[in-house]
């Protein structure tokens, strides 16, 4: 064999057991970056432990203390680094409105009631709490769909005295507008998704002249409710007609008139 011949097969060998030997090196594996994450500061906030309807009177086993990101606390919320004594302190006073569980709360939704019943506890300065009889089947409350803090019209209905007993007429006028319903029967809020409340009465948040116009029309006829729609519910404007009355004979609308 020439001399050439063997130099060439001699690196041939060296290149390929360099080769081999590159391939069994293990790789080095690149280097792993580790990022550290801070917890964003927390901050206890009183929350509700479960559902709290409207007009109960909070226990200790209602309220919690629930960690809140510090950043995004909401206004007016009850924090432990300022008041670490207010869940004692609430305990006793009545849900002003429904609380869903872990909603915090808040003072203004509460009321320290001093021993005195929730609708006087809520009712606004000046007004008065007025029942007036319904119709159990909801004849004469909107077929039993008005619900507590829903707005209705006063509508009174009575024989008209024309001295003709064979023809029997009735007139029907609306005295009130735009009144807010305090309760239906006991219920003063809609419970487990109930859609109607039936009751025997129905309370009225009112003025205490509305009270007396009330109380005048419950003596000389029958009242019914007639439920606004909550559009309407800031509009106080009484009826196109400004005490107009509907005359109303053997059940059709005959005429309307002047008081």
């Amino acid at each position: 064999m020439s001399p050439a011949r063997i130099v060439i097969l001699v690196v041939a060998l060296v290149a390929g057991l360099g080769a081999a030997l590159l391939i069994q090196r293990p790789s080095k594996a690149p280097p792993t970056t580790v990022t550290e994450y801070q917890p964003a500061p927390t901050v206890p906030v009183l929350v509700a432990a479960a559902d709290i309807p409207l007009g109960n009177t909070l226990a200790a086993g209602d309220l919690r203390w629930l960690d809140w990101p510090a950043a995004s606390v909401p206004a007016g919320v009850i924090r432990k680094d300022e008041a670490p004594e207010a869940e004692t302190e609430v305990v006793g006073q009545l849900a002003r409105v429904a609380l869903q569980g872990a909603e915090p709360i808040r003072r203004e939704k509460l009321i320290k009631t001093d021993g005195t019943g929730f609708l006087s506890a809520v009712l606004p300065s000046g007004k008065r709490a007025t029942a007036i009889s319904t119709d159990s089947r909801g004849a004469n409350t909107a077929g039993g769909f008005i619900l507590p803090n829903d707005r209705v019209d006063v509508v009174r209905t009575f024989k008209e005295d024309s001295g003709n007993n064979s023809n029997e007429s009735y007139v029907s006028e609306t005295i009130l507008t735009n009144v807010r319903v305090l309760a239906i029967g006991q219920n003063v809020q809609e419970r487990n998704g109930e859609k109607v409340v039936v009751g025997e009465t129905a309370t009225l948040e009112l003025d205490p002249r509305q009270v007396e116009i009330v109380a005048q029309a419950q003596r000389s006829g029958t009242l019914s409710l007639a439920l606004r729609s909550l559009k309407d519910a800031g509009d106080t404007s009484r009826p196109a007609e400004e005490g107009g009355l509907t005359l109303v004979r053997y059940g059709v609308t005959s005429r309307s008139v002047k008081p």
